[in-house]
């Protein structure tokens, strides 16, 4: 028995399919290396659980701009010539030292898809290094990114960064599991160059573009249908673009109850009234705070199952990121930044799960 989704059928369900491998900057002192100011490392279980499945590139900027392990403090302090990163004990002044590493290491990285990079840190942070008065011993006036950090998003607009501290809250975690996965399989599609490969990417994103930015759906959409006729290249190039800015942001809780119930059309008709009721309660308990976005998801997608539909089946999603990479710890951590600013086009990155 099938549902709705007759037309727009694929070939198997989004679980089985194989999962690309994103590439993700990281921090090297974040389990890789004793490479911190102290000697030590940070070990990380989010990283360990990702290394089966993601192709990590680490990097420590200040060591590779020549200081050693162990090694006195570094911090970012605000002069009359203005931002400096300065080196108190020895008076060194490494700004221009790290900017130029920074250039040179990222212009040569290739595409990435992403980036975790250790809080509080002035050269790795990507909010929260600590900015100093250059006058003598007094408390930090400020918070800002780190000098590498701030040309990873220079050189990376729009893609997903976070800190380790950060990606302890599930929201935050999930949205950026979902974005860097999403950017991976983008990117294996544009590398195949054809608009096959793009339209079968779009109709598997259908839906958590629905949750995430329904504007940017119909936009993605008309750019595929090329009226122009654009050579490939460019409708790529646009694409991703469009992509990338749609998953900035995590989607609001209206979006992705409208999604869901979007789904729920294709098996509706296959239901008892109970069962449509019981779903229609759902729904509610999340629009309104009381339950999480799972909850209705799983119940669409046993239906799905059970109907065998499979244009629902190969929609991402139902599994954005893989299912090991799921855990229900949540350090409420961080909540999902919306404002302007500095950072302003990094993404307050959070997960599948949309905030209240």
């Amino acid at each position: 028995m099938n549902g709705r989704g007759s037309t727009e059928q694929c070939s198997e369900p989004a679980a089985r399919s194989e999962w690309p491998r994103p590439r993700l900057l990281i921090s090297e002192c974040l389990g890789f290396a004793d490479v911190r100011y102290d000697g030590g490392r940070i070990p990380n279980s989010l990283v360990e659980s990702l290394k089966p499945y993601v192709e990590f590139i680490p990097v420590c900027p200040e060591v590779t701009i020549g200081l050693g392990v162990p090694r006195p403090p570094i911090r970012l302090v605000e002069t009359g010539e203005g931002l400096r990163l300065i080196q108190p004990d020895t008076g060194q002044d490494l700004t221009e030292r790290m900017r130029r590493f920074s250039a040179l290491f990222l212009s040569r990285l290739g595409e990435v898809d992403g980036a975790i990079l250790k809080s509080r840190s002035p050269s790795c942070a990507p909010r929260d290094a600590r900015v100093y008065p250059s006058h003598g011993s007094a408390p930090s006036s400020g918070q800002r990114p780190g000098l590498f950090a701030e040309a990873v998003r220079r050189f990376f607009p729009d893609i997903p960064v976070e800190d380790e501290g950060r990606l302890t809250n599930r929201e935050i975690r999930e949205h950026f599991l979902t974005a860097v996965f999403a950017l991976a399989r983008l990117r294996q599609a544009i590398e195949e160059g054809s608009p096959h490969a793009l339209m079968a990417f779009h109709a598997r994103y259908k839906f958590l573009l629905m949750a995430y930015n329904q504007e940017a759906l119909r936009e993605l959409g008309r750019t595929l249908a090329n009226p122009d006729r654009l050579p490939m290249q460019e409708i790529s190039r646009r694409y991703l673009a469009g992509f990338r800015a749609a998953l900035l942001f995590p989607p609001r809780r209206p979006s992705m109850a409208n999604a869901l119930m979007h789904g729920f059309g294709y098996v509706s008709a296959h239901l008892t009234r109970p069962e449509r009721a019981y779903f229609l309660e759902l729904l509610a308990d999340y629009r309104e705070g009381r339950a999480h976005w799972d909850a209705p998801l799983r119940l669409l997608q046993s239906w799905a199952i059970r109907f065998e539909v499979p244009y629902l089946l190969q929609q991402a999603l139902f599994e954005p990121f893989p299912r090991a990479l799921i855990s229900p710890e949540d350090s409420g951590k961080g909540r999902p930044l919306r404002w302007k600013g500095a950072f302003r086009r990094s993404p307050g990155l959070g997960a599948s799960a949309p905030p209240g």
